[in-house]
């Protein structure tokens, strides 16, 4: 089961396409920094909120959008 909703993604982004997009880079930014973080370079990507390391990247970037936490344009 998906959480949170489709819908709910859809209230704060365009399309499935670009929750998908959206999403994903953010879980990439969020395992750079969780990588990083024991090699001390970590400013490059900001910390996702006060979140349990153990818990999916993509589970947190997906709360992170439908919160609409995550702004993003088209180029």
């Amino acid at each position: 089961m998906i959480s949170p909703r489709i819908d709910r993604l859809l209230d704060n982004v365009d399309s499935n396409y670009a929750s998908v997009v959206v999403s994903a880079k953010r879980a990439r930014q969020i395992n750079s920094y969780y990588h990083n973080l024991g090699e001390g370079t970590f400013d490059e990507f900001p910390a996702a909120d006060d979140r349990n390391r153990l818990e999916n990247y993509l589970t947190i970037a997906l709360e992170e959008v439908a919160a609409g936490k995550i702004k993003y344009h088209y180029r």
